[in-house]
């Protein structure tokens, strides 16, 4: 049969129970509102003791402290060596042989403690600073993980969210992660990031895709094709076919001067090269003369020949006929000009009224989504104080969260009444602060309600905060009263009020394996405010 005694080895050889558990060293000596008696001081980290362990030799350590010296198998200690009482047997640190001194601890919950951070006024028992103010204070000051920079802890989310220059970010366009100070960097050489065009103002355009419009642009400009015969104009790519049907007539009138100065040119190399040969350059089959008169030949080459004024008539007729159809096309362009303006009046006014039809379109959409909204809130509230969270795909929001795509979610809104105070829960599946990485943070908000006017500030009622074993056998809870000099519970000014609650809610090994708390992928968070005084 084994005795109490030898019970209790065999269990603090396999582990501490879990009430007995603690990451954390001792309290601060300033946490204390009366000088420290040595009694209650840690022989290790020297602070006041956490959870308090005494040895077998009588020395008092905190659990985490006594951990840590053993860690490594018994060890001697260090307080009965400086007192000149050590010996071989009763002053050896072991697990085995120490055990909670629950009459210290129940001394020390009781000892009166103010918040030692700069700011806070807050006051009570040591119990209670433990539970309900440590590692929650607005005005504690903690050190940024990423960046190392030290900021308030009511000012940790905003910081984490918007000004941490270490935080990380995924890119909007292409989805590639990186810290926030190489954000300028990644902007210039993104293939997915937004370029405007500044030719013809297109916004948006992939950078990858920019070359390919750059050549396709219709506002890039290029010469008329008229150009070799006079036409000086550079015109965008868009506009070519209006520049070509805006200017017909100067163009004809540059073919024409192109036309007569080539036949100039013509008749002139063709009297040269007749006076020079004796030959008529443009003399058809009909003006061949007989091989003895060539006297006449002579004479009717310096004439220029009626080969060649046959020619020259028939290229002043084309002229004429070209002259016309200048004047004709000079008619039709008008016509046209005018039927351009009509329809351009049509098409502004038409324009206006789709104008005037859109914005009447997004006000409806704004209407409906209000109204969405609305039904949204109306679905999920309640009035009653007592409001449960049902939170589905609970795998995928942690993988998430864990990544640190949405780290946070925040429940729909309920409240004390109908006309009372508005409420909703704030949850990290990948905890929050001391809890990150090993526990659910869960947090109460208090929220900027139409009633505000009309209630009791600063909010003072209880909270119980709960996770529902599904088996309905032991669910978890938590429980705290509003510290009412906190911002958290004042009248709120913006949307909602700094989140406050419990950041070591639930340990994330109890929604592991078959859990009771998580059935089918979901899991079912529950707040009751307490509206006793309401």
């Amino acid at each position: 049969m084994i005795s109490s005694g030898g019970k209790w080895k065999e269990m603090a050889r396999s582990s501490l129970p879990t009430s007995l558990e603690s990451t954390l060293p001792g309290i601060s000596r300033e946490v204390l509102s009366v000088s420290m008696e040595i009694k209650y001081q840690c022989q290790q980290c020297k602070d006041i003791l956490r959870k308090p362990f005494q040895a077998q030799c009588g020395h008092r350590f905190c659990v985490y402290c006594f951990r840590q010296l053993t860690s490594s198998g018994p060890t001697p200690c260090e307080a009965c060596r400086a007192e000149g009482i050590f010996e071989e047997e009763s002053s050896m640190l072991n697990i085995a042989e120490a055990f909670p001194d629950n009459a210290a601890r129940r001394e020390i919950d009781g000892l009166p403690a103010k918040c030692p951070n700069e700011g806070c006024s807050w006051s009570g028992t040591v119990k209670d600073y433990e539970t309900q103010h440590e590692s929650r204070c607005g005005f504690e000051r903690v050190k940024c993980v990423a960046c190392q920079a030290v900021i308030l802890l009511s000012e940790k989310d905003r910081h984490n969210e918007r000004e941490c220059e270490a935080r990380t970010l995924n890119c909007k366009y292409c989805k590639f992660t990186f810290n926030f100070k190489e954000i300028k960097a990644h902007d210039e050489i993104c293939q997915k990031f937004p370029l405007q065009c500044k030719e013809c103002g297109k916004k948006k355009i992939p950078r990858e895709k920019f070359p390919e419009h750059s050549k396709s642009c219709v506002k890039s400009k290029s010469a008329c094709q008229f150009t070799e015969i006079g036409c000086r104009a550079v015109v965008d790519n868009g506009k070519q076919q209006e520049h070509e049907q805006s200017s017909v007539i100067e163009h004809m009138r540059l073919m024409l001067v192109a036309i007569q100065s080539s036949m100039r040119l013509r008749t002139e190399a063709s009297s040269d090269w007749q006076e020079d040969s004796g030959l008529g350059l443009y003399r058809g089959p009909e003006d061949t003369l007989p091989s003895g008169a060539n006297g006449s030949l002579n004479h009717s080459g310096r004439g220029g020949g009626p080969g060649v004024q046959q020619k020259v008539t028939a290229l002043e007729n084309i002229v004429c006929v070209l002259n016309r159809e200048v004047e004709r096309s000079a008619l039709t362009q008008e016509a046209l000009t005018r039927q351009y303006r009509l329809d351009q009046e049509k098409i502004e006014g038409l324009s206006n009224k789709v104008r005037q039809l859109e914005r009447s379109l997004a006000m409806r959409d704004l209407q409906l989504a209000e109204s969405d909204q609305s039904l949204r809130e109306l679905q999920f509230c309640t009035f009653d104080g007592v409001f449960i969270w049902k939170i589905a795909d609970f795998s995928r929001r942690r993988q998430e969260a864990v990544a640190g795509r949405a780290p946070a979610m925040f429940s729909p809104a309920f409240y004390s009444s109908k006309y009372g105070y508005k409420m909703c829960m704030r949850l990290y599946l990948n905890g929050d602060g001391t809890g990150r990485g090993t526990h659910l943070s869960l947090f109460f908000v208090v929220m900027k309600g139409k009633y505000d006017a009309l209630l009791k500030w600063p909010f003072s009622q209880k909270v119980t905060l709960m996770l529902l074993d599904q088996n309905n056998r032991e669910h978890i809870i938590d429980a705290f009263r509003p510290d009412i000099s906190s911002t958290s519970f004042q009248k709120p000014i913006s949307e909602m009020n700094i989140a406050s609650g419990c950041p070591l809610f639930c340990p994330l090994a109890k929604l592991a394996g078959k859990s009771s708390y998580l059935r089918e992928d979901i899991i079912f968070i529950k707040a009751i405010v307490d509206l006793t005084g309401l």
